[in-house]
């Protein structure tokens, strides 16, 4: 794959990282917590947030791979930081508002590195484990 093949779906995962990391490092440091990352519940809560829909096990598996791959987030078992590729990517990008914000990280990716290949699988487990978790979540107003 060279430059020009990232999918919408990787822009999405990407911005929903970027959200859910910046998130819970907000919740760790307002109560004095270490900063570990977000959970794959807090990205699809993030990904819900934007696109009203939660990615399928092998959408998310598949650009978590990608991205990893390019060097713009780290996933350790079921947490996602944002590397400082990521987040080089995301403090240069044109600035669009949360609205476009996937469109416009498309188009910045496909200008960048092209889509790596990591070592990640995203069983269905782990999967399933992380959406009850974001549906309690839904239940009880969080």
């Amino acid at each position: 794959m060279g430059v020009g093949d990232w999918h919408w779906n990787d822009a999405w995962v990407f911005v929903s990282a970027v959200i859910a990391e910046r998130l819970e490092r907000d919740r760790a440091m307002h109560a004095a917590l270490p900063v570990t990352g977000a959970t794959l519940a807090d990205l699809l809560a993030a990904a819900d947030f934007l696109h009203h829909s939660v990615p399928s096990r092998e959408d998310l598996e598949e650009s978590l791979r990608r991205l990893a791959g390019a060097g713009l987030i780290t996933v350790e078992d079921d947490l996602i930081e944002v590397a400082p590729a990521g987040e080089q990517l995301w403090r240069t990008r044109p600035f669009s508002g949360l609205s476009s914000a996937v469109m416009t990280l498309q188009a910045q990716l496909n200008r960048g590195p092209a889509p790596g290949d990591a070592d990640y699988v995203l069983d269905e487990q782990a999967y399933t484990a992380a959406l009850r978790e974001y549906r309690l979540r839904l239940a009880d107003g969080r």
